[in-house]
């Protein structure tokens, strides 16, 4: 139920605006709900998405987890529906529900036959302005987060490592602190934390709802009117303007675990969202991201793995959908008989090639081939447009940003990506993330 992100750049088919793939309409009722509809027949079935424009990034200070725990407790009682029942309901009529938060926003959806959907969207309407929290549901919820939080984080190396790097990343924007939160966080919010956060941003002027399948754009948006229309606007809390201050140091984070088999060693940089001032150079970011990435065709991967043997994988990835700062990352993970340095190594010596003579026209052009390439499947999707849709939309970009992206990567040139190369990884700061066997001193 939890920690789903969706990347927009893998959604798109080749060449394609969205709007000739997805043809989104929307309409926002006098309450501030906008309402977003893909009309896709290929099956009677249709998914209902309503997006918060709130995530874990807007919890209060010392308030770690709020976002997350809320989103467990949307599923007790409402002034109209007992604690469940919620989730009754929707199996009942055949669906399938989920949850997810994320820094940026807090998502709630069901899959259901077409006919349902008044349904579905009766009951989302309930609970966004209805919710009854009670001592009897919070507190056992509480100790479900907590064992979520051992089993996904405690009780595995990787995810305590991505905490501690994260936590040294960033120095003043949020997302420095987990989306789960920090234990003794958890077990100190209580009913009045949660009521205030509810009420202070889970309203129609903060939702976006996203319905995807076999509908008709304008019955559902006179269904919308039906079931939410009614409902009363709040007035949201601004958004903190967080800002990153200028970086000028270089961390390094280091776990040793007797769990972990294959060490692994990995370098993340602070880089531009689709929301910085400098968003243009994202394209240049994701076309970069390919080429010293992009799987067996990725240069690291040929450098490291193919041609040294040195590796056992090696690449990077770059995800700029955010409301905050994003960041860039290389990685490699050593063949036996190899050393995490003999990666860092060879790593920075491809990279320093990379900034010394850039990048060429062939290989950004290919690049771009595959990125787009890589979106064929989405067309099989009821519910991919709904999700690629509400992410984006969410975070603050508009349908005409979706629908311009194949156009706009594909006018990324090598001199553009290399400039950006040179801006985002040749800069001071950034974190080193190193995870190895108890036993390793390295």
């Amino acid at each position: 139920m939890r920690f789903l992100l969706f990347t927009m750049m893998v959604l798109l088919a080749p060449g394609l605006a969205l709007a000739d793939l997805f043809n989104p309409k929307t309409h926002v009722l006098d309450n501030g709900l906008q309402i977003v509809v893909v009309e896709n027949n290929r099956a009677p079935v249709v998914t209902h998405m309503v997006w918060y424009k709130v995530g874990a990034m807007d919890e209060p200070p010392g308030k770690s987890g709020l976002a997350h725990f809320l989103e467990h407790l949307m599923f007790k009682k409402t002034k109209n529906l007992a604690a469940g029942e919620f989730s009754d309901i929707v199996a009942r009529n055949g669906g399938r529900e989920n949850a997810f938060t994320a820094q940026d926003y807090t998502g709630y959806f069901q899959t259901v036959a077409a006919s349902r959907l008044p349904l579905m969207m009766e009951l989302e309407a309930e609970r966004m302005v209805n919710l009854q929290l009670l001592p009897e549901d919070v507190e056992p919820e509480r100790e479900v987060i907590l064992e979520e939080r051992r089993s996904r984080v405690d009780n595995n190396p990787g995810a305590r490592l991505e905490e501690a790097a994260s936590a040294a990343l960033f120095a003043n924007h949020p997302y420095r602190i987990p989306i789960i939160g920090w234990e003794h966080e958890i077990r100190a919010l209580n009913i009045e934390d949660l009521t205030q956060f509810y009420q202070s941003y889970y309203a129609p002027n903060n939702a976006i709802v996203v319905v995807s399948g076999d509908v008709k754009a304008e019955a559902v948006f006179a269904m919308a009117e039906k079931y939410y229309g009614d409902l009363e606007p709040r007035k949201i809390p601004e958004p903190v303007a967080w800002q990153e201050p200028p970086v000028e140091a270089e961390y390094t984070v280091m776990l040793r675990d007797g769990r972990v088999t294959q060490p692994s060693w990995s370098r993340r940089k602070v880089a531009p969202s689709r929301n910085s001032q400098d968003a243009s150079e994202i394209y240049a970011l994701e076309v970069l991201a390919d080429i010293l990435g992009g799987g067996a065709t990725g240069r690291l991967y040929r450098a490291l793995v193919i041609d040294q043997g040195i590796a056992t994988s090696a690449g990077a990835w770059f995800d700029p959908d955010s409301r905050g700062p994003a960041h860039f990352a290389v990685y490699g993970a050593p063949r036996e008989g190899h050393s995490l340095e003999d990666v860092r190594t060879a790593v920075d010596a491809e990279i320093a090639k990379l900034l010394d003579e850039g990048v060429t026209q062939d290989e950004v052009e290919r690049a771009i081939r595959r990125v787009q390439d890589s979106s064929i499947l989405a067309l099989d999707s009821s519910s991919r447009p709904a999700r690629v849709l509400g992410a984006a939309l969410v975070i603050g970009m508009d349908i005409s940003d979706v629908e311009e992206w194949p156009d706009r990567i594909a006018k990324v040139t090598a001199d553009e990506v290399t400039l950006a190369a040179r801006r985002v990884l040749a800069g001071p700061g950034g974190v080193e993330l190193r995870l190895l066997p108890e036993e390793d001193a390295e």
